[in-house]
């Protein structure tokens, strides 16, 4: 075919090269970047790629640090630039228009509006929406805590869509919405002493909620945490798995292999995620198995869950 023909002449003229730039702290993170670097490793046995072609990057974090490295991988024609996590998004903006011919990737994020930039995203709503019904149905006391940081933008529709859930299978479920920073011990500890039996946080700059229950806990079981992995790598640690209950689970991974197999394939993830505004990429979701809702146990979901979970992968439910 014309596509291999094409592909034969590039592999022997210059190897693709691919670079994936890992957020603060890289491989051993327990989180966004080891799930990362499980896809890269996916993609090189795959694909047969030389790990001579293939340049992994740290970012320290700063705004400065990332413009810096990733400018530099465009310059040094690495043909695809992969960044892990939204805090890339303005270097991905100015780079991607200093060099309209790399394409870049950036996981977890939909806002880059370049036509040389995948924006692969997970449907956060639908495994909200999923697991609120499976809180609610879990919950003894009809009671739920429903934690967010105060500076996200999103607390108040990821509420709304996990209310929603909540209430399809329970109209009498009593959701409490807490807003908090790293100085919000007290007010996850009266969730727990006010009867909220699970408690469900999108908080993930620190451990402070997980090791606030799990100390509750330890004078006598109150409560389970659900949360969301990569975003909150310390649900990870075993010790405390025994004081969750679900994990909303994005997977980096396959965002990661997937963008590598489709530009050895010398193709690419362009799908509209927003007309308007010109944003491309892919929303990943629980159709594809790209974002899921697992009990931490291992167990299935109970069925009147799953039953809501097949429902919106046919478009039945729409959260």
């Amino acid at each position: 075919s014309l596509v291999g023909s094409e592909m034969c002449i590039r592999d022997r003229a210059a190897p693709l090269k691919i670079a994936i730039v890992y957020a603060e702290g890289g491989r051993g993170d327990n989180g966004a970047n080891d799930l990362a670097a499980i896809g890269l490793e996916k993609a090189i046995i795959k694909n047969k790629l030389s790990r001579l072609d293939i340049r992994e990057q740290i970012t320290n974090g700063t705004l400065g640090d990332r413009i810096t490295r990733v400018r530099f991988l465009a310059k040094n024609n690495y043909k695809l630039i992969i960044c892990i996590g939204s805090a890339y998004a303005d270097t991905v903006k100015r780079i991607s228009n200093e060099f309209p011919s790399t394409q870049f990737a950036i996981i977890d994020d939909e806002s880059v509006a370049m036509t040389n930039v995948s924006n692969l995203s997970f449907a956060n709503k639908e495994a909200l929406y999923v697991s609120g019904a499976a809180l609610a149905l879990a919950s003894k006391s009809g009671k739920i805590g429903f934690v967010s940081d105060k500076t996200d933008l999103a607390a108040a529709s990821n509420l709304q869509v996990f209310t929603k859930g909540a209430v399809s299978i329970n109209s009498k479920v009593k959701i409490s919405n807490l807003l908090i920073d790293q100085n919000s011990t007290d007010g996850i500890k009266k969730l727990v002493s006010d009867g909220n039996d699970h408690i469900f946080s999108t908080w993930s700059k620190s451990d402070l909620v997980i090791s606030t229950i799990a100390a509750a806990n330890a004078k006598s079981k109150k409560a389970l945490l659900s949360g969301v992995i990569p975003d909150q790598f310390f649900l990870n640690i075993s010790a405390g798995k025994k004081n969750q209950y679900l994990v909303i689970k994005k997977r980096y991974d396959i965002a990661v292999e997937q963008m590598i197999t489709t530009e050895v394939a010398n193709k690419n993830i362009l799908d509209i995620l927003d007309e308007v505004k010109g944003i491309y990429g892919y929303r990943y979701n629980l159709k594809d198995a790209g974002i899921s809702v697992g009990l931490v146990s291992g167990a299935a979901l109970p069925a009147k869950v799953q039953a809501i979970t097949s429902s919106i992968k046919t478009g039945k439910i729409k959260p």
